[in-house]
């Protein structure tokens, strides 16, 4: 359940990293369809606590740089990335196609970072990004690992909405490919989100809890190389436990 203020103030940064530009407040309250007299309440608050300003007057309110530095103090402290970061990087750089970490929260995957390719085409996404259970490589190597009351819990949950013809639609059907990837260690989503878009994911466990690192582009380029880049994701998932246990 949203708490409805601090859902609008989310959704008033999501709007500035879009549109990126100053924005009037009658601009403001038609992005974030709000009353104008609950948008001013915001904006004043936020210009107050220092995280908006005006540009000029009547020219319209941007962030301030207050919240890039607390979001950069924030990610120093994270007990994650600052040892997987330099990973997703390599693993981006060697293959060229995006990279992630994610996992299963709230019957959802959660992607906590990403690093994209450089390539004209290209999987987008963003940190924060959530990601349908059932459609994703993220979700299955991680189910493949957990016990099994946790993995029924988390088949429970999923929605199976069919996005495409590949789309595994039943907890049966699911659960099928789940054991599949228990035995050969490793997670596909070829095309069961978008079409020709495929994903391969290994699991990764930091600290009890699991992850996954992923990997995900255009099938023909994933295909045309998906041993490579299964080896690479392995050898990360390696590298990153040896780090943590040395």
């Amino acid at each position: 359940m949203e708490v409805k203020l601090v859902a609008r103030t989310l959704e008033l940064i999501e709007l500035f990293a879009q549109v990126r530009r100053p924005l009037p407040l009658t601009e403001l309250a038609q992005g974030l369809g709000a009353p104008m007299s609950s948008c001013l309440a915001l904006v004043r608050t936020l210009v107050a606590r220092g995280y908006l300003y005006e540009v000029r007057r009547r020219g319209g309110y941007y962030p301030t740089a207050k919240l890039h530095a607390l979001s950069a103090q924030i990610l120093t402290g994270d007990p994650w990335l600052e040892q997987v970061r330099p990973r997703l990087v390599a693993l981006r750089d060697a293959a060229d196609e995006t990279v992630m970490l994610g996992k299963i929260q709230d019957g959802h995957v959660l992607y906590v970072d990403v690093v994209e390719a450089a390539q004209p085409v290209r999987y987008t996404a963003k940190p924060g990004a959530h990601r349908p259970l059932h459609t994703s490589a993220v979700a299955k190597a991680i189910l493949a690992r957990l016990p099994p009351a946790e993995r029924d819990s988390a088949l429970a949950e999923a929605d199976y909405t069919r996005y495409t013809d590949r789309t595994l639609t039943s907890r049966e059907a699911l659960q099928a490919e789940v054991e599949r990837v228990a035995e050969q260690g490793w997670a596909e989503n070829v095309g069961e989100s978008v079409a020709d878009l495929t994903g391969l994911a290994v699991a990764l466990d930091l600290g009890g809890e699991w992850y996954a690192l992923c990997m995900a582009g255009p099938t023909p380029r994933l295909r045309e190389r998906r041993e490579a880049h299964l080896l690479g994701l392995q050898a990360a998932a390696d590298a990153i436990r040896q780090e943590r246990e040395g």
